[in-house]
Protein backbone atom coordinates (compact mmCIF):
# COMPACT_ATOMS: atom_id res chain seq x y z
CA UNK A 1 0.00 0.00 0.00
CA UNK A 2 2.40 2.51 1.19
CA UNK A 3 4.61 1.21 -2.36
CA UNK A 4 1.67 2.49 -4.47
CA UNK A 5 1.01 5.68 -2.47
CA UNK A 6 4.94 6.18 -3.10
CA UNK A 7 4.40 5.73 -7.24
CA UNK A 8 0.98 8.15 -6.99
CA UNK A 9 2.94 10.50 -5.56
CA UNK A 10 5.97 10.57 -7.80
CA UNK A 11 3.54 10.71 -10.69
CA UNK A 12 1.49 13.22 -9.56
CA UNK A 13 4.73 15.21 -9.07
CA UNK A 14 5.64 14.43 -12.69
CA UNK A 15 2.43 15.32 -13.98
CA UNK A 16 2.30 18.97 -12.11
CA UNK A 17 5.68 19.76 -13.31
CA UNK A 18 5.75 20.92 -17.17
CA UNK A 19 9.12 20.01 -19.04
CA UNK A 20 10.39 22.10 -21.60
CA UNK A 21 9.72 19.85 -24.03
CA UNK A 22 5.93 19.90 -23.69
CA UNK A 23 5.60 23.76 -23.18
CA UNK A 24 7.80 25.60 -25.86
CA UNK A 25 9.27 29.00 -24.74
CA UNK A 26 7.19 32.09 -25.07
CA UNK A 27 9.13 34.05 -27.78
CA UNK A 28 8.67 37.44 -25.55
CA UNK A 29 11.55 36.82 -23.20
CA UNK A 30 13.65 35.21 -25.43
CA UNK A 31 17.31 37.26 -25.74
CA UNK A 32 15.38 40.95 -23.92
CA UNK A 33 17.12 40.94 -20.42
CA UNK A 34 20.49 40.51 -18.74
CA UNK A 35 21.03 40.63 -14.66
CA UNK A 36 21.00 38.66 -11.83
CA UNK A 37 17.43 37.01 -10.37
CA UNK A 38 17.62 34.98 -6.88
CA UNK A 39 14.51 33.27 -5.82
CA UNK A 40 14.03 32.91 -2.13
CA UNK A 41 11.68 29.75 -2.11
CA UNK A 42 10.50 28.29 1.44
CA UNK A 43 10.36 24.72 2.44
CA UNK A 44 9.97 25.01 6.02
CA UNK A 45 7.58 22.17 7.85
CA UNK A 46 4.63 24.80 7.18
CA UNK A 47 4.86 23.96 3.54
CA UNK A 48 3.61 20.77 2.47
CA UNK A 49 5.27 18.59 -0.21
CA UNK A 50 2.55 18.98 -2.77
CA UNK A 51 2.58 23.19 -1.87
CA UNK A 52 6.62 22.60 -2.43
CA UNK A 53 6.23 20.60 -5.44
CA UNK A 54 3.63 23.29 -7.02
CA UNK A 55 5.97 26.29 -6.60
CA UNK A 56 8.82 24.65 -8.00
CA UNK A 57 6.58 23.84 -11.01
CA UNK A 58 5.44 27.27 -11.10
CA UNK A 59 8.88 28.59 -11.37
CA UNK A 60 9.65 26.17 -14.20
CA UNK A 61 7.37 27.25 -16.45
CA UNK A 62 8.34 31.15 -15.20
CA UNK A 63 11.79 30.95 -16.03
CA UNK A 64 11.47 28.89 -18.67
CA UNK A 65 11.32 31.68 -21.74
CA UNK A 66 14.62 33.58 -20.35
CA UNK A 67 17.66 32.97 -22.10
CA UNK A 68 20.74 32.00 -19.36
CA UNK A 69 24.12 32.78 -19.74
CA UNK A 70 27.24 34.87 -18.50
CA UNK A 71 25.27 38.22 -21.46
CA UNK A 72 22.05 37.08 -20.55
CA UNK A 73 19.93 35.90 -17.51
CA UNK A 74 21.22 34.19 -14.34
CA UNK A 75 19.20 32.21 -12.10
CA UNK A 76 20.01 31.45 -8.33
CA UNK A 77 17.60 29.66 -5.64
CA UNK A 78 17.91 29.57 -2.05
CA UNK A 79 16.09 27.31 0.27
CA UNK A 80 14.35 28.40 3.30
CA UNK A 81 14.47 26.20 6.78
CA UNK A 82 15.96 26.01 9.95
CA UNK A 83 19.48 26.14 8.32
CA UNK A 84 18.89 27.79 4.93
CA UNK A 85 20.66 26.17 1.96
CA UNK A 86 21.72 27.61 -1.81
CA UNK A 87 20.81 25.41 -4.30
CA UNK A 88 22.87 26.91 -6.92
CA UNK A 89 24.01 30.10 -7.00
CA UNK A 90 24.34 32.54 -10.46
CA UNK A 91 27.08 30.54 -12.40
CA UNK A 92 25.25 26.94 -12.00
CA UNK A 93 23.41 26.84 -15.00
CA UNK A 94 23.81 28.65 -18.24
CA UNK A 95 21.15 26.99 -20.13
CA UNK A 96 17.69 26.28 -19.88
CA UNK A 97 17.81 22.05 -20.39
CA UNK A 98 20.52 22.55 -16.84
CA UNK A 99 18.36 24.98 -15.01
CA UNK A 100 14.77 22.78 -15.70
CA UNK A 101 16.58 19.85 -14.36
CA UNK A 102 18.25 21.38 -11.03
CA UNK A 103 14.33 22.27 -10.48
CA UNK A 104 12.94 18.37 -10.18
CA UNK A 105 15.86 17.58 -8.15
CA UNK A 106 15.23 20.07 -5.13
CA UNK A 107 14.15 18.78 -2.04
CA UNK A 108 12.75 20.55 0.77
CA UNK A 109 14.19 21.17 3.73
CA UNK A 110 11.61 21.17 6.60
CA UNK A 111 12.50 22.40 9.92
CA UNK A 112 11.58 26.18 11.48
CA UNK A 113 11.05 29.12 8.96
CA UNK A 114 14.40 30.91 9.41
CA UNK A 115 14.11 33.71 7.04
CA UNK A 116 16.22 36.19 8.57
CA UNK A 117 19.03 33.92 8.19
CA UNK A 118 18.44 33.45 5.11
CA UNK A 119 18.27 36.64 3.60
CA UNK A 120 21.61 37.32 5.24
CA UNK A 121 22.61 34.07 3.10
CA UNK A 122 21.19 36.04 0.48
CA UNK A 123 23.12 39.67 0.95
CA UNK A 124 26.71 38.09 1.49
CA UNK A 125 27.44 35.40 -0.65
CA UNK A 126 24.64 35.82 -3.42
CA UNK A 127 23.74 39.21 -4.14
CA UNK A 128 26.40 41.42 -3.29
CA UNK A 129 28.76 41.87 -6.60
CA UNK A 130 32.56 40.39 -6.07
CA UNK A 131 31.49 37.56 -3.77
CA UNK A 132 32.03 33.81 -4.63
CA UNK A 133 28.80 32.91 -5.98
CA UNK A 134 27.86 36.80 -6.56
CA UNK A 135 26.00 38.64 -8.93
CA UNK A 136 27.55 40.41 -11.51
CA UNK A 137 28.25 44.36 -11.11
CA UNK A 138 26.50 47.16 -12.71
CA UNK A 139 23.76 44.78 -13.70
CA UNK A 140 20.14 45.00 -12.16
CA UNK A 141 19.63 41.92 -9.19
CA UNK A 142 16.53 40.57 -8.40
CA UNK A 143 15.17 38.97 -5.45
CA UNK A 144 11.68 37.01 -5.48
CA UNK A 145 10.23 35.59 -2.41
CA UNK A 146 7.92 32.29 -2.38
CA UNK A 147 6.51 32.35 0.82
CA UNK A 148 3.18 30.80 2.16
CA UNK A 149 3.18 33.81 4.45
CA UNK A 150 3.05 31.73 7.55
CA UNK A 151 5.34 33.58 10.19
CA UNK A 152 8.00 35.52 8.16
CA UNK A 153 10.03 36.64 11.25
CA UNK A 154 11.36 40.15 11.28
CA UNK A 155 12.09 40.59 7.72
CA UNK A 156 11.18 44.30 7.75
CA UNK A 157 15.08 45.51 8.06
CA UNK A 158 16.78 42.96 5.89
CA UNK A 159 14.78 43.69 3.07
CA UNK A 160 15.39 47.41 3.72
CA UNK A 161 19.26 46.90 3.60
CA UNK A 162 18.79 44.63 0.38
CA UNK A 163 16.62 47.82 -1.63
CA UNK A 164 18.98 50.45 -0.27
CA UNK A 165 21.99 48.48 -2.17
CA UNK A 166 20.03 48.40 -5.11
CA UNK A 167 18.33 45.03 -5.17
CA UNK A 168 14.62 44.67 -6.16
CA UNK A 169 12.46 43.25 -3.75
CA UNK A 170 9.14 41.07 -5.15
CA UNK A 171 7.07 38.72 -3.03
CA UNK A 172 4.90 35.80 -4.17
CA UNK A 173 2.87 34.36 -1.07
CA UNK A 174 0.25 31.25 -1.18
CA UNK A 175 -0.98 32.47 1.78
CA UNK A 176 -3.52 35.58 2.56
CA UNK A 177 -1.97 36.55 6.21
CA UNK A 178 0.63 39.35 7.17
CA UNK A 179 -0.15 41.75 3.82
CA UNK A 180 1.09 44.53 5.97
CA UNK A 181 4.45 42.93 6.71
CA UNK A 182 4.78 41.42 3.08
CA UNK A 183 3.69 45.04 1.71
CA UNK A 184 6.42 46.52 3.27
CA UNK A 185 9.21 44.17 1.93
CA UNK A 186 8.75 45.06 -1.83
CA UNK A 187 9.94 47.61 -3.83
CA UNK A 188 7.37 49.70 -5.03
CA UNK A 189 5.52 50.05 -6.93
CA UNK A 190 3.60 47.14 -4.81
CA UNK A 191 0.75 46.38 -7.06
CA UNK A 192 3.32 44.69 -9.21
CA UNK A 193 5.36 43.49 -7.17
CA UNK A 194 3.22 42.08 -4.60
CA UNK A 195 0.98 39.14 -5.33
CA UNK A 196 -1.41 36.71 -3.25
CA UNK A 197 -2.08 33.66 -4.44
CA UNK A 198 -3.94 30.03 -3.93
CA UNK A 199 -1.01 27.37 -4.50
CA UNK A 200 -3.26 25.63 -6.89
CA UNK A 201 -3.66 28.69 -9.03
CA UNK A 202 0.03 29.85 -9.46
CA UNK A 203 0.10 29.89 -13.07
CA UNK A 204 -2.53 32.85 -13.24
CA UNK A 205 0.41 34.96 -12.35
CA UNK A 206 2.83 33.76 -14.39
CA UNK A 207 3.05 36.19 -17.00
CA UNK A 208 2.32 39.25 -14.96
CA UNK A 209 5.63 38.10 -12.29
CA UNK A 210 7.54 37.39 -15.56
CA UNK A 211 6.58 40.97 -17.35
CA UNK A 212 7.55 42.51 -13.80
CA UNK A 213 10.95 40.95 -13.47
CA UNK A 214 11.75 41.75 -17.49
CA UNK A 215 10.77 45.52 -16.67
CA UNK A 216 13.32 45.41 -14.29
CA UNK A 217 16.02 43.51 -15.78
CA UNK A 218 15.57 44.44 -19.41
CA UNK A 219 18.45 45.12 -21.57
CA UNK A 220 19.12 47.69 -24.26
CA UNK A 221 20.02 44.78 -26.78
CA UNK A 222 20.04 46.98 -29.61
CA UNK A 223 20.66 50.51 -30.80
CA UNK A 224 21.51 53.23 -33.17
CA UNK A 225 24.58 55.61 -33.45
CA UNK A 226 25.96 57.76 -35.51
CA UNK A 227 23.21 58.77 -37.65
CA UNK A 228 23.40 60.70 -40.75
CA UNK A 229 21.82 61.89 -44.22
CA UNK A 230 22.02 58.59 -45.57
CA UNK A 231 23.50 56.06 -42.99
CA UNK A 232 23.56 55.07 -39.21
CA UNK A 233 24.97 52.24 -37.32
CA UNK A 234 22.93 49.49 -35.93
CA UNK A 235 24.82 48.27 -32.13
CA UNK A 236 24.11 45.50 -30.31
CA UNK A 237 25.64 43.05 -27.90
CA UNK A 238 27.14 40.05 -29.18
CA UNK A 239 24.40 37.17 -28.23
CA UNK A 240 25.90 34.64 -30.73
CA UNK A 241 29.55 34.74 -29.26
CA UNK A 242 31.39 31.64 -28.91
CA UNK A 243 28.39 30.18 -30.90
CA UNK A 244 27.78 28.91 -34.49
CA UNK A 245 25.22 30.82 -36.30
CA UNK A 246 25.01 34.93 -38.43
CA UNK A 247 23.43 37.79 -37.78
CA UNK A 248 20.59 38.97 -40.47
CA UNK A 249 19.35 42.38 -40.88
CA UNK A 250 16.52 43.69 -42.46
CA UNK A 251 15.87 47.73 -42.64
CA UNK A 252 13.51 49.56 -44.95
CA UNK A 253 11.61 53.37 -44.46
CA UNK A 254 8.43 52.85 -42.21
CA UNK A 255 6.34 54.48 -45.17
CA UNK A 256 6.10 53.32 -48.45
CA UNK A 257 9.01 53.37 -51.12
CA UNK A 258 12.32 51.67 -51.25
CA UNK A 259 15.43 52.06 -49.86
CA UNK A 260 18.20 52.08 -52.39
CA UNK A 261 21.80 49.89 -52.30
CA UNK A 262 23.08 46.86 -52.23
CA UNK A 263 22.26 43.14 -50.28
CA UNK A 264 19.44 41.98 -51.48
CA UNK A 265 15.74 43.34 -51.25
CA UNK A 266 12.40 41.48 -50.47
CA UNK A 267 8.57 42.30 -49.11
CA UNK A 268 8.92 43.13 -45.51
CA UNK A 269 5.25 42.12 -44.18
CA UNK A 270 6.34 44.48 -40.99
CA UNK A 271 6.55 47.56 -43.49
CA UNK A 272 3.62 47.33 -45.17
CA UNK A 273 4.61 45.32 -47.75
CA UNK A 274 8.29 47.81 -48.93
CA UNK A 275 11.03 46.95 -50.09
CA UNK A 276 13.88 46.07 -47.78
CA UNK A 277 17.67 45.76 -47.67
CA UNK A 278 19.18 42.77 -46.26
CA UNK A 279 22.55 42.02 -44.69
CA UNK A 280 24.23 39.13 -43.17
CA UNK A 281 26.80 39.64 -40.26
CA UNK A 282 28.98 36.74 -38.48
CA UNK A 283 28.50 35.43 -35.14
CA UNK A 284 31.24 37.51 -33.75
CA UNK A 285 30.29 41.27 -34.71
CA UNK A 286 28.03 43.18 -32.75
CA UNK A 287 27.56 45.74 -35.53
CA UNK A 288 26.38 46.60 -38.91
CA UNK A 289 26.60 49.69 -40.89
CA UNK A 290 23.27 50.36 -42.58
CA UNK A 291 23.80 52.44 -45.68
CA UNK A 292 21.97 53.89 -48.83
CA UNK A 293 19.18 55.61 -46.24
CA UNK A 294 17.36 59.03 -47.77
CA UNK A 295 17.54 62.11 -45.34
CA UNK A 296 14.75 62.90 -42.91
CA UNK A 297 13.01 59.16 -43.61
CA UNK A 298 11.82 57.05 -40.52
CA UNK A 299 13.47 53.75 -40.68
CA UNK A 300 12.63 49.93 -39.02
CA UNK A 301 15.42 47.82 -38.84
CA UNK A 302 14.98 44.25 -37.27
CA UNK A 303 18.21 41.89 -35.96
CA UNK A 304 17.64 38.32 -35.80
CA UNK A 305 20.48 35.80 -34.45
CA UNK A 306 20.68 33.09 -36.32
CA UNK A 307 21.77 29.69 -34.62
CA UNK A 308 21.07 25.70 -34.36
CA UNK A 309 22.15 25.91 -30.82
CA UNK A 310 20.15 28.21 -28.96
CA UNK A 311 16.94 30.78 -29.88
CA UNK A 312 17.02 34.13 -29.95
CA UNK A 313 14.04 36.34 -30.43
CA UNK A 314 14.23 39.07 -33.10
CA UNK A 315 15.01 42.76 -32.26
CA UNK A 316 13.70 45.61 -33.76
CA UNK A 317 14.17 49.58 -33.60
CA UNK A 318 13.21 52.23 -35.48
CA UNK A 319 15.41 55.81 -36.03
CA UNK A 320 15.18 58.92 -38.16
CA UNK A 321 17.37 59.97 -40.53
CA UNK A 322 18.85 63.71 -40.20
CA UNK A 323 17.68 66.16 -42.63
CA UNK A 324 19.75 66.99 -45.88
CA UNK A 325 21.54 69.65 -45.24
CA UNK A 326 22.01 71.68 -47.87
CA UNK A 327 24.88 74.52 -48.29
CA UNK A 328 25.09 77.35 -47.29
CA UNK A 329 23.80 76.28 -43.81
CA UNK A 330 25.68 79.28 -41.83
CA UNK A 331 26.99 82.54 -43.32
CA UNK A 332 29.77 84.82 -41.19
CA UNK A 333 31.16 87.89 -41.27
CA UNK A 334 34.72 88.85 -40.57
CA UNK A 335 37.34 91.34 -41.27
CA UNK A 336 35.19 94.41 -41.50
CA UNK A 337 36.61 97.43 -42.70
CA UNK A 338 35.93 100.68 -43.67
CA UNK A 339 35.33 99.96 -47.50
CA UNK A 340 35.55 95.72 -47.50
CA UNK A 341 34.12 93.00 -45.02
CA UNK A 342 34.94 89.62 -45.92
CA UNK A 343 31.64 86.55 -46.02
CA UNK A 344 32.32 83.08 -45.29
CA UNK A 345 29.70 79.87 -45.72
CA UNK A 346 29.26 76.67 -44.92
CA UNK A 347 29.23 73.69 -45.23
CA UNK A 348 31.73 73.24 -47.93
CA UNK A 349 29.89 70.45 -50.23
CA UNK A 350 31.85 70.17 -53.47
CA UNK A 351 30.24 67.18 -54.21
CA UNK A 352 26.66 68.28 -54.85
CA UNK A 353 27.34 72.48 -55.28
CA UNK A 354 28.20 73.77 -58.56
CA UNK A 355 28.87 77.08 -58.17
CA UNK A 356 27.84 79.92 -55.74
CA UNK A 357 26.59 83.46 -56.22
CA UNK A 358 27.08 86.40 -53.87
CA UNK A 359 24.54 89.51 -54.31
CA UNK A 360 24.95 92.59 -52.22
CA UNK A 361 23.79 95.90 -51.64
CA UNK A 362 23.56 99.15 -49.33
CA UNK A 363 20.43 99.41 -47.38
CA UNK A 364 17.58 100.47 -48.06
CA UNK A 365 17.79 100.89 -51.93
CA UNK A 366 21.50 100.48 -52.70
CA UNK A 367 22.62 99.02 -56.32
CA UNK A 368 22.86 95.72 -56.55
CA UNK A 369 26.30 93.82 -56.86
CA UNK A 370 26.99 90.30 -57.60
CA UNK A 371 30.30 87.56 -57.83
CA UNK A 372 29.71 84.04 -58.88
CA UNK A 373 32.34 81.67 -57.38
CA UNK A 374 33.43 77.93 -57.80
CA UNK A 375 32.19 75.19 -56.10
CA UNK A 376 35.32 74.98 -53.60
CA UNK A 377 35.06 78.34 -52.37
CA UNK A 378 33.22 79.26 -49.01
CA UNK A 379 34.96 82.76 -48.68
CA UNK A 380 35.05 85.78 -50.68
CA UNK A 381 36.37 89.93 -49.74
CA UNK A 382 33.88 92.37 -50.88
CA UNK A 383 35.49 95.39 -52.06
CA UNK A 384 34.61 99.25 -52.38
CA UNK A 385 31.83 99.58 -49.86
CA UNK A 386 31.07 102.92 -48.48
CA UNK A 387 31.97 103.36 -44.93
CA UNK A 388 29.47 103.41 -42.42
CA UNK A 389 26.82 101.30 -44.31
CA UNK A 390 24.95 98.59 -43.90
CA UNK A 391 24.29 95.83 -46.58
CA UNK A 392 22.67 93.25 -47.30
CA UNK A 393 24.74 90.17 -48.40
CA UNK A 394 22.94 86.85 -49.75
CA UNK A 395 24.73 83.93 -50.61
CA UNK A 396 23.05 81.11 -52.75
CA UNK A 397 24.40 77.90 -53.94
CA UNK A 398 23.29 76.34 -57.05
CA UNK A 399 22.78 72.46 -56.30
CA UNK A 400 24.11 69.85 -59.02
CA UNK A 401 20.38 68.97 -58.23
CA UNK A 402 18.94 71.81 -59.41
CA UNK A 403 17.39 72.53 -56.33
CA UNK A 404 18.88 76.20 -54.88
CA UNK A 405 19.23 77.16 -51.34
CA UNK A 406 20.37 80.84 -50.38
CA UNK A 407 20.63 82.09 -47.07
CA UNK A 408 20.83 86.60 -46.09
CA UNK A 409 22.51 88.49 -43.43
CA UNK A 410 23.18 92.01 -42.90
CA UNK A 411 26.50 93.41 -42.70
CA UNK A 412 27.89 96.56 -41.68
CA UNK A 413 31.21 98.30 -42.82
CA UNK A 414 32.88 100.25 -40.29
CA UNK A 415 32.39 104.25 -39.52
CA UNK A 416 35.73 106.50 -41.05
CA UNK A 417 37.03 108.33 -37.87
CA UNK A 418 40.29 110.76 -38.92
CA UNK A 419 42.91 111.21 -36.08
CA UNK A 420 43.49 114.64 -34.50
CA UNK A 421 44.57 117.26 -36.95
CA UNK A 422 46.81 119.26 -34.25
CA UNK A 423 47.42 119.88 -31.04
CA UNK A 424 49.51 123.04 -28.95
CA UNK A 425 49.54 123.40 -25.11
CA UNK A 426 50.57 127.21 -23.63
CA UNK A 427 51.07 127.38 -20.57
CA UNK A 428 49.10 130.28 -18.18
CA UNK A 429 51.12 130.68 -14.91
CA UNK A 430 52.60 127.97 -12.69
CA UNK A 431 49.72 125.23 -12.64
CA UNK A 432 46.90 126.15 -15.58
CA UNK A 433 47.63 125.61 -19.59
CA UNK A 434 45.10 127.06 -22.72
CA UNK A 435 44.65 123.57 -25.18
CA UNK A 436 43.81 124.33 -28.74
CA UNK A 437 43.35 121.39 -31.64
CA UNK A 438 41.68 121.72 -34.21
CA UNK A 439 39.21 118.72 -35.68
CA UNK A 440 35.25 119.94 -36.31
CA UNK A 441 34.98 117.25 -39.40
CA UNK A 442 31.77 115.33 -40.26
CA UNK A 443 30.01 113.43 -37.88
CA UNK A 444 32.37 114.36 -34.75
CA UNK A 445 30.52 114.24 -32.08
CA UNK A 446 32.46 115.57 -29.76
CA UNK A 447 36.05 115.54 -27.56
CA UNK A 448 37.65 113.32 -24.71
CA UNK A 449 40.04 115.17 -22.98
CA UNK A 450 42.34 113.36 -20.52
CA UNK A 451 45.10 114.61 -18.48
CA UNK A 452 47.68 113.16 -15.40
CA UNK A 453 50.26 114.57 -13.89
CA UNK A 454 53.98 112.42 -14.36
CA UNK A 455 55.89 111.85 -11.31
CA UNK A 456 59.59 110.99 -12.06
CA UNK A 457 58.00 109.27 -15.62
CA UNK A 458 55.77 107.86 -14.00
CA UNK A 459 52.11 108.44 -14.39
CA UNK A 460 49.52 109.43 -11.57
CA UNK A 461 46.05 109.68 -11.22
CA UNK A 462 43.70 110.79 -14.26
CA UNK A 463 41.25 113.23 -14.90
CA UNK A 464 39.15 113.48 -18.09
CA UNK A 465 36.67 115.92 -19.70
CA UNK A 466 33.63 115.62 -22.56
CA UNK A 467 33.78 118.37 -25.11
CA UNK A 468 31.05 119.11 -27.63
CA UNK A 469 31.85 118.92 -31.00
CA UNK A 470 31.85 122.89 -31.73
CA UNK A 471 34.44 122.88 -29.27
CA UNK A 472 38.19 123.81 -30.19
CA UNK A 473 39.82 125.10 -27.15
CA UNK A 474 39.63 125.18 -23.22
CA UNK A 475 41.27 126.07 -20.16
CA UNK A 476 42.88 123.69 -17.85
CA UNK A 477 43.81 125.01 -14.11
CA UNK A 478 45.75 123.52 -11.14
CA UNK A 479 47.82 120.94 -13.17
CA UNK A 480 50.13 118.97 -11.24
CA UNK A 481 53.93 119.67 -12.60
CA UNK A 482 55.03 117.53 -16.12
CA UNK A 483 51.43 117.17 -17.11
CA UNK A 484 50.55 115.01 -20.10
CA UNK A 485 47.35 116.36 -21.75
CA UNK A 486 45.54 113.87 -24.98
CA UNK A 487 42.70 115.04 -27.10
CA UNK A 488 40.60 112.25 -29.07
CA UNK A 489 37.69 112.94 -31.31
CA UNK A 490 34.45 111.13 -30.82
CA UNK A 491 32.65 109.82 -33.48
CA UNK A 492 29.62 107.70 -33.86
CA UNK A 493 30.56 103.89 -33.06
CA UNK A 494 34.21 104.67 -32.51
CA UNK A 495 36.74 107.40 -30.89
CA UNK A 496 39.37 108.12 -33.25
CA UNK A 497 43.20 108.73 -32.97
CA UNK A 498 44.15 111.21 -30.70
CA UNK A 499 47.10 113.62 -30.02
CA UNK A 500 49.10 113.57 -26.08
CA UNK A 501 51.16 117.13 -24.89
CA UNK A 502 53.06 117.38 -22.35
CA UNK A 503 52.76 120.86 -19.88
CA UNK A 504 55.88 121.91 -18.36
CA UNK A 505 55.34 124.59 -15.78
CA UNK A 506 58.85 126.29 -14.92
CA UNK A 507 59.68 129.92 -13.96
CA UNK A 508 60.41 130.46 -17.94
CA UNK A 509 57.77 128.47 -19.37
CA UNK A 510 57.22 129.02 -23.01
CA UNK A 511 54.19 128.29 -25.34
CA UNK A 512 54.97 125.39 -27.47
CA UNK A 513 52.88 122.45 -28.73
CA UNK A 514 54.16 118.55 -30.46
CA UNK A 515 52.42 115.37 -30.79
CA UNK A 516 53.70 112.10 -29.59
Amino acid sequence: MEGQMSFTWMLLCLLLRPSAAQNPPPEGALNCCEGDVLFLVDSSGSVSSYEHSRMLAFLSELLLPFSLGEDQVRIGLLQVGTKPRLEFGFDKHSSQSDLQGALTNIKPLRGDTNTVDALKMAKERVLRPGAADGARAGLPRVLVWLTDGVKPGDVIGPMAELQEEGVAVLVVSTGHSNYQVLRQVVSPPVENHLYFVDIDDMSIITEDLRDAIIEIIRAERIQVRDISTNSATLQWRPVLSGLTGYYEIRFSPVVSGGAGGGGGTGTSPSTGGSQYQRLTQSADSSTALLTGLKPDTTYSATLTPESNEQAFNTLAVTFTTKPEVMSPAVVTVSESGQNSVRVSWGPLQPETVASYYVEYSALPRGKVNAVTLGRMQNSTLLRDLQPDTTYLVTVSARHASGKEKAMSVKVCTQEVTPALADLQLTTVGSDSVQVDWKGSVAGLKGYWLTWEGLQNSVPGQRSSLYLPPDSLSTRLTHLPPSARVCVSPIYRTARGEGLCCTAQFHSDALAYGYQS
